[in-house]
């Protein structure tokens, strides 16, 4: 089941370079066979989860290609990646649709990369092998630097495109020596043999600082910040999306897999620093966050604090703190891309501007949109009954039982958070109508249902969170064992 998972979106890509795109009714054809590709995807991992037996610590669904000699895949899920995996299926077919109208030109190349994208995602997340997890961990890089460049906005997006692509192949550098000495120590890059493995305190923290600085950049943590409001300004909304929802939980994941799970001595050792570094990203990137005039901008300075709460959480060492920065990250994955399908296709499609300044008095021609934008808004800053209040509270308490400082120079974060969201959706919203802007429409049907079905996970699971706390306990519990 895993291998169709990875190989269903690329059997759609197939299909989609078979159609010609000379006319309007083939490329609808070709966004047809992209989002229904998608979709099926998403049923498949469904069923992965209901098939899921939580009470194990082995992966599960594993499945091997061996059959050449240069190349041995393994892939399995357990608990910790198997929400990931459908973080990645439930986003592609959202990214899709909010660019369903907007891209004509190279509609085929643009269907393709995000085809292409969501199947090394799950790659990513399902790989049981050290060198793989690197593979794919970078192989996204090339995709995205060409969406940005193709459909990106401004002329600046060459830049921004630049950037993302040196900023985060450079971090990756020393994770690439790093999983070399382990093959040296250990003779293999396979997660469960290196799992075995005793490795001194020594090296550990001269592997732990390898793999922290690609994860750092990715996450991403200061200093390493600087790509990432650039990327999201000026890529399209679909890679807005992918980036915000996926993309950044590689870091959240790697660090699960690799940092505590391999490394245990060394996480501990450079704790202090790890809370320092993540405490100075998230008061920074909240301050930051206040004074933008770009929407995007805002919303991608805003997902740094988030991320920020999510590295506290994970490096708590507690079970309550790892299972509440994964909350977290998935809530995230939610609220994010809902709120760049507001700002940056919503308001930017009816306005042609995303300066906050010429944005006023929406709420007068778009009431269904504000009422939507305002619980989004509210989800943002973690509130009680979504998602992220529940990640957000989980992640401080565990950070909390470790160091009360910390915490509380964390939950500084919750009420900064309520000022630059509150700020950005006060300012478009209320106020006479901008003199700049000529009336504009309310949500389409599908933006509407685009928007509802990011809301309905971020209440339905804040409210229900045991839907997914009961399949983590017993991963998170293994990884705690090993800390």
């Amino acid at each position: 089941m895993l291998t169709s998972l990875i190989l269903i979106p690329i059997i759609g890509s197939f299909l989609i370079l078979l159609v010609s795109d000379e006319t309007i009714k083939n490329q609808h054809q070709m966004k047809q066979i992209a989002l229904t590709t998608s979709l099926i995807n998403f049923f498949i991992s469904l069923f992965i989860w209901y098939q899921f037996d939580s009470n194990t610590t082995q992966f599960q669904f594993v499945s091997e290609f061996n059959q050449l000699n240069f190349c041995h895949l393994n892939f399995g899920v357990d608990g910790i990646s198997l929400y990931f995996v459908l973080l990645t299926t439930f986003v592609t077919p959202i990214a899709l649709l909010s660019n369903y109208n907007n891209i004509i030109k190279n509609l085929k190349f643009f269907l393709v990369s995000f085809l292409l994208l969501e199947s090394l995602q799950i790659c990513a997340f399902v790989s049981l092998d050290l060198l793989l997890f690197y593979i794919f961990f970078e192989s996204v890089l090339p995709i995205l630097f060409i969406v940005i460049v193709i459909f990106g906005h401004g002329n600046d997006r060459f830049r921004s495109a630049l950037l993302f692509f040196l900023f985060t192949l450079a971090g990756s550098l020393p994770m690439l020596l790093s999983i070399l000495v382990i093959f040296n120590f250990v003779g293999s890059t396979d997660f469960q043999l290196i799992s075995l493995y005793e490795i001194s305190l020594d090296s550990q923290k001269l592997l732990w600082l390898g793999f922290f600085l690609a994860l750092a950049v990715k996450t991403p943590l200061y200093p390493f910040m600087i790509w990432l409001p650039k990327a999201h300004a000026d890529s399209p909304l679909a890679g807005s999306i992918i980036l915000a929802a996926t993309i950044l939980k590689f870091s959240t994941y790697g660090m699960l897999r690799i940092l505590i799970n391999f490394l245990p001595d060394a996480t501990n050792y450079f704790g202090p620093l790890l809370q320092t570094i993540a405490i100075v990203t998230l008061i920074f990137s909240s301050f930051s966050t206040i004074v933008q005039q770009d929407t995007k901008r805002l919303i991608a300075y805003s997902s740094v604090a988030h991320m920020s709460v999510i590295t506290l959480g994970l490096f708590s060492n507690t079970i309550q703190g790892i299972e509440g920065g994964i909350l977290l990250a998935l809530a995230h994955g939610f609220v994010s891309p809902a709120l760049f399908i507001c700002v940056g296709g919503i308001i930017y499609d009816r306005t042609g501007t995303r300066v906050i300044n010429y944005i006023r008095g929406l709420a007068t021609y778009m009431p269904i949109f504000t009422i939507l934008f305002f619980i989004f808004t509210l989800a943002n800053t973690g509130i009680p009954l979504t998602l992220n209040f529940l990640g957000e509270q989980l992640s401080l308490i565990g950070i909390f039982e470790l160091n009360p400082l910390v915490a509380a120079l964390g939950a500084t974060g919750i009420v900064l958070s309520a000022c630059y969201s509150l700020f950005l959706y006060n300012r478009v919203s209320y106020g006479n109508l901008s003199p700049y802007l000529s009336p504009v429409k309310d949500l389409t049907r599908r933006e509407y249902y685009l928007l509802i079905a990011l809301l309905i996970p971020t209440v339905v699971l804040g409210i229900l969170p045991n839907v997914i706390l009961d399949s983590l306990h017993t991963s998170v519990s293994a990884l705690l064992y090993s800390f």
